[in-house]
């Protein structure tokens, strides 16, 4: 018979710099397989523009065999709706931890791949108000009920590269498609699974303004 039995855990994350001048903070959220440590590196076009955040996924393992390169995962399917509530408790501890210490004026939040999923959970199940949501190629969480997603659509991104390896061209087609519907704006740029830095810079200048 499973039993399950709540403990504490220590999680990771990265911080871009010394934010002291910054009143904005861009939360962002690793893919399958990323640590948060490289992870950030993807954002340094943001380092003296915003405090930049890359929480780590829960899980670690090794990328290949039983040892070498190590990548993070914020859930399988085992044990998914504990690993759903044990995220969102993280990263909501994480958010009382930065807001303590470096008093944000803004919050935004960017989920890239699998951390989209989170991200959009975070958004929507999780005690953070945020300025701006970001999902970056990925599948809206099917798990959120419409009572879950009352928050209203304003300043909500979906971005996806035209050759991601991902997506073929259909399902980049229904993805777009799929996101307009939820009112988000969405945006195509010329490149793989990856964060594309022009288009990032762009979008979070547009979300500033």
């Amino acid at each position: 018979m499973e039993q399950k039995l709540t403990s504490s855990k220590t999680f990771r994350f990265e911080i871009s710099a010394d934010p002291a001048e910054f009143d904005t903070i861009l939360y962002v959220l690793h893919g399958y397989g990323q640590q948060a440590q490289y992870f950030i590196r993807k954002f340094r076009s943001q380092f003296d523009k915003m405090l930049v955040v890359a929480p780590e996924g829960m899980h670690r393992f090794y990328l290949e065999g039983t040892s070498g390169r190590v990548g993070a995962s914020w859930m399988t399917k085992e044990a998914r709706e504990d690993d759903i509530a044990d995220n969102v408790q993280w990263l909501n501890a994480l958010d009382k931890h930065i807001s303590e210490t470096y008093q944000p004026k803004r919050k935004l939040l960017l989920g890239f791949s699998q951390g989209g999923a989170t991200a959009a959970r975070w958004y929507h199940k999780g005690v953070v108000t945020f300025d701006a949501m970001i999902l970056w190629a990925c599948v809206f969480p099917p798990d959120l009920t419409p009572d879950e997603e009352l928050k209203q659509a304003i300043n909500q991104h979906f971005v996806i590269g035209n050759e991601d390896q991902f997506y073929d061209e259909t399902a980049q087609e229904e993805l777009v498609k799929f996101y307009l519907k939820k009112g988000f704006a969405t945006h195509q740029f010329q490149g793989k699974h990856d964060i594309h830095a022009p288009t990032l810079d762009a979008i979070l200048e547009s979300i500033q303004q």
